[in-house]
């Protein structure tokens, strides 16, 4: 994981609302992803592509269609990082 692309990644609202539509959902495909959103499905890729190569979510080919499924490990993994910036301890 490297930490400046998943904070470029997670710098951008669209890409923070994909991450959350993906975490109430086992697995989206880019259409159906492109659904919730007002901006244009390429711009919608040009998101998942920025999110897929920070390893924030993870693409699987289901037939035609590609299904985006969140990494939920990285996310944790950066948390732990900004646990331990500000010096909290977990549990």
């Amino acid at each position: 994981m490297a930490q400046d692309d998943v904070f470029k990644a997670l710098a951008d609202a669209n890409r923070r609302k994909i991450l959350r539509l993906l975490a109430k959902k086992d697995s989206m495909t880019a259409g159906e992803i492109s659904d919730q959103f007002t901006i244009s499905k390429p711009a919608v890729s040009d998101h998942l592509k920025i999110l897929r190569n920070a390893g924030l979510i993870y693409a699987e080919k289901d037939g035609q269609f590609i299904r985006y499924q969140l990494n939920a490990t990285v996310l944790q993994e950066m948390a732990a990082l900004l646990f331990d910036f500000l010096k909290i301890e977990q549990k």
